[in-house]
């Protein structure tokens, strides 16, 4: 049914060490990496960064770069960052302020997107931001060149989406598909300075070279309705993973139910959803969206991050939030079992509760399989006496009916350290962790660092 790919088993250790590989220095460096960073053949790591780069950057923001960190030749020595691309903004119509991280294919070339940029005409507070891009980055002919960008497509206008938003995803015809927080020409009630709640697009490559890349809108997102109490989904975070047949997964983190503090505000309405889009019977048709779950706030809600596929089909999560610890709640794991038969609910089960002790709060990643089915992720809150996130691993239940168990692999320690872990894990090929952190390391333009690259090993 489904296509998973794992990773092996890793050390039953808890003794894992960290270690910071480069601690970002704003400026024309990279500040505030943001999202997934991905392995080329030869080792090296990539990722996005959403601030930094250019200081003179017209946007939201600072404009966001694309660097590189090599592997040491001698072991003890540093791994060496190069800023491979700094994002121009609305001065070149190049895209500004990626909001998630790069996925690779197989010729190395890179692709992304930023959230503002590009040639298309969405405003906000009056000041025309562009609507955002999806990029590439294609790798030089002759080592030391420089790298080249190319717009693969520009939003034009907050109806067909604004603000794309988390990590894309291949299909294995070569198709990318994304998630833009805002924009998609539905919903009113999801920010009263964005516009509409959000979408689902593909974008298609060219049939032959040097064409353009084809972007279709797939969903939009609508919402909770004023006044109501249940509705569409809202705010899509990307990261989707796709089935074998076609089908999408993924979560928004408003929308779906309100309850409690999901109940409106700053931010959005609703607790958050896990929805499947699932693809035409014939060519051009109209997807199919199927709400999975709506988060009441007890289960948690504001999923910040998509789910995972697990060996039997089920889905796996986080939520920021929520639960059933009390109070707002701290997050949860959750875990969607599909149905039977084809036409029932799926079960949605609660692995852990966040209560803000040793085991910390505020899950914002995704979560990644290794080969036995251990889960690993990292909360962007810490416990009472470390406040700055950890990573953790989740042993699956036996068959004796004994829970899953959580357990802290480490705790960040804050600046010059690393702090405050949002982004997906990756293993390398000896069971090696690797992600970023938003804030931390040793950098005194940013308030509590521009951010770091970690590594956390057995």
């Amino acid at each position: 049914m489904f296509v998973v790919i794992f990773v092996f088993a890793s050390s039953a250790s808890a003794e894992w060490k960290e270690k910071v590989l480069y601690s970002f220095q704003g400026g024309t460096d990279g500040a505030t990496p943001v999202g997934a960073v991905v392995f080329d053949q030869q080792g090296n790591l990539y990722g996005a960064t959403q601030n930094g780069g250019s200081s003179s950057c017209h946007s939201i923001q600072q404009c966001g770069t694309v660097y590189r960190l090599a592997p040491p030749a001698k072991q003890g020595d540093p791994w060496t960052e190069t800023v491979l691309y700094v994002f121009k903004g609305n001065a070149s119509n190049d895209g500004a302020s990626p909001y998630g991280g790069l996925v690779i294919d197989s010729a190395g070339n890179l692709y992304g997107t930023t959230g503002y940029g590009g040639t298309g005409d969405c405003e906000v507070l009056g000041s025309k931001l562009g609507c955002g891009t999806v990029f590439e980055l294609t790798p030089p002919k002759q080592k030391g060149d420089a790298w080249t960008e190319t717009v693969l497509h520009s939003f034009p206008n907050a109806k067909q989406g604004f603000n794309p938003f988390g990590d894309l995803v291949f299909d294995s015809a070569g198709n990318l598909y994304g998630a833009t927080f805002f924009g998609g020409g539905k919903g009113t009630t999801c920010d009263p300075y964005y516009q509409y709640c959000g979408s689902v697009f593909e974008l298609s490559p060219p049939k032959t070279k040097g064409g353009k890349w084809t972007e279709r809108k797939l969903y939009s997102f609508e919402g909770v309705a004023q006044g109501a109490q249940v509705g569409d989904g809202a705010n899509p975070n990307g990261g989707l993973v796709l089935d074998n047949k076609g089908a999408i997964y993924g979560t928004t983190f408003y929308g779906g139910s309100v309850r409690g503090e999901c109940n409106g505000g700053s931010g959005g309405t609703g607790c958050g959803t896990v929805f499947k889009l699932a693809p035409p019977a014939k060519k051009d048709g109209n997807w199919t969206q199927i709400l999975l779950r709506r988060f009441d706030e007890q289960d948690g809600d504001n999923p910040a991050a998509g789910v995972v596929v697990g060996a039997n089909g089920d889905l796996y999560g986080t939520t920021l939030r929520g639960g059933s610890s009390g109070g707002p709640g701290g997050g949860t794991v959750f875990r969607m079992v599909p149905p039977s038969k084809k036409s029932g609910p799926w079960k949605e089960t609660i692995l852990y509760n966040f209560t803000g002790d040793e085991h910390g709060t505020d899950p914002m990643a995704s979560l990644l399989f290794d080969s036995v089915g251990n889960l690993y992720s990292t909360t962007n809150g810490g416990t009472p006496q470390c406040h700055y996130g950890n990573v953790f691993r989740m042993k699956p239940a036996s068959e004796n009916g004994q829970k899953w168990t959580l357990s802290v692999l480490y705790g960040f320690t804050g600046s010059p350290g690393a702090e405050y872990p949002a982004a997906r894990l990756a293993f390398d090929k000896t069971g090696n962790l690797y992600s970023t952190t938003s804030l931390g390391g040793t950098a005194q333009s940013c308030q509590s660092g521009c951010g770091t690259v970690f590594e956390v090993s057995p």
